[in-house]
């Protein structure tokens, strides 16, 4: 099938990569002629394991082209809409670029065309859009489709997911849709990917409220560090207890700096953002809580570092292990660590920070944050040693050999993702989260 995908950032770059990759045709547009530069020339824009082969996998192959005219969409039958709703001053999510992708699209729609919606879009969107198109091609259909990407591992959810959500029309047109999006999936849905087809509303609904409960489960165990630590308990052996209730499970239970990224700090704002709009505030006022303790972590990892200290930051030498929001990516945007060593630099500490990826992204975002190229570097001379990003670079470290580096053998770890009684054997003094 002949497709195209407009925004070529993270969600429309690996969308368009893998729609290739499983044999379709695609035409991929965006309006930064230096992006599409890249990845015509095989370069990804950014840290995501995985889709460097990908993209060449499909330049290869000739099934994908890159281009800033939306014009060339001509002759594609599905058009899927991946651009970013980023967070806007009150914390309600930007349609800006929604809106304009369809605004460029609508001209070149013809009769029996699907329209997809991926982007993560306040509820009420997709009615406003679909209204749009029926104005202009009354025998198109605008869907959605939810993306349920995990940055590292965003090709293998794209070309493998765990589930497919159609949101689609009543009657005949949705099914007429349903089909077309089963000719586009036929792949994963062969191997038993289960699809759920349901309304417009309810499939906007889905990506946001998954991302509100992980949040308030991070929460949730980052508050349970907080009573653990006064308590003198440790939040890492509660979490194994209680994870073992199915009806509760493990994961998304590990205490630390709390959550970051690009998807969970943006999507609860903007949920709350709009249930306020729809009158049902109230509902949501729980993610005020969830937000507020997640902050709080930041700040407490920071307060910690000058416990450690000895009460005296300034002038001390601190390195930072970790900058990117997560392991496996570049991303920074709202980074727990990157926040943490920007505050420690802004109290007169001299920070040396590394991250296998995201030197690079971190510097343009906070260039005060002084980053060097590897760990063995950061940690030379260092009186404390952070580890704010759980890289298996980090988790691997030989503390014997890091206790050689060091001026002090003083190592917080903000990820609770260290072997405490090694470290501990090696001589230093280890202080986690909740712990």
């Amino acid at each position: 099938m002949r497709i195209s995908v407009i925004g070529c950032g993270y969600l429309g770059a690996v969308h368009a990569a893998s729609m290739a990759k499983l044999g379709h045709e695609v035409v991929a547009v965006d309006v930064d002629p230096v992006k599409i530069g890249q990845l015509a020339a095989g370069q990804a824009p950014f840290f995501e394991p995985g889709l460097p082969e990908t993209l060449d996998e499909a330049l290869a192959s000739g099934r994908i082209e890159f281009t800033t005219d939306t014009a060339r969409v001509a002759g594609a039958r599905v058009h899927f809409l991946a651009v970013g709703t980023p967070q806007g001053p009150t914390g309600a999510a930007d349609l800006t670029y929604v809106d304009a992708a369809v605004t460029d699209l609508l001209p070149h729609l013809a009769p029996g065309h699907l329209v997809v919606g991926k982007s993560t879009v306040p509820v009420g969107t997709a009615a406003r859009l679909a209204e749009r198109v029926r104005e202009v091609q009354p025998e198109a259909t605008l869907v959605w489709n939810p993306e349920f990407l995990r940055e590292g591992f965003a090709v293998q959810d794209t070309v493998a997911p765990d589930r497919f959500v159609y949101g689609v029309p009543a009657g005949e047109v949705g099914a007429r849709a349903v089909a077309v999006l089963d000719e586009v999936y036929a792949q994963a849905l062969a191997a038993g990917t289960p699809r759920l087809v349901v309304d417009l509303p309810t499939s906007e609904l889905v990506k946001i409220s998954a991302n509100a409960f992980l949040a308030t489960k991070i929460s949730f165990i980052n508050a349970m560090a907080e009573i653990a630590e006064v308590a003198g308990a440790d939040v890492t052996a509660l979490a194994d207890a209680i994870g073992h209730d199915d009806r509760i499970g493990r994961k998304f239970l590990n205490a630390g700096l709390g959550f970051g990224g690009g998807c969970l700090p943006k999507d609860i704002r903007a949920f709350q953002a709009r249930a306020d709009e729809l009158g049902v505030g109230r509902s949501l006022g729980f993610l005020a809580e969830v937000d507020a303790i997640n902050l709080r972590r930041r700040a407490h990892v920071v307060t910690l570092a000058g416990e450690l200290l000895g009460g005296a930051v300034e002038g001390r030498r601190v390195a930072v292990l970790g900058l990117a929001f997560k392991p496996n990516s570049d991303d920074v945007r709202d980074s727990p660590a990157l926040d943490i060593a920007a505050r420690l630099v802004e109290l007169g500490a001299t920070v040396r920070a590394y991250d296998p990826a995201a030197n690079r992204t971190a510097a343009r975002v906070r260039p005060e944050v002084g980053t060097v190229g590897s760990a063995a570097e950061a940690l030379r001379d260092a009186d404390l040693v952070l580890v704010l990003t759980e890289w298996a670079e980090f988790r691997e470290l030989d503390p014997r050999a890091v206790a050689e580096l060091v001026a002090a053998p003083v190592v917080l770890d903000g990820r609770n993702c260290l072997d405490r009684d090694a470290w501990t054997a090696a001589g230093f003094t280890v202080r986690g989260m909740g712990r």
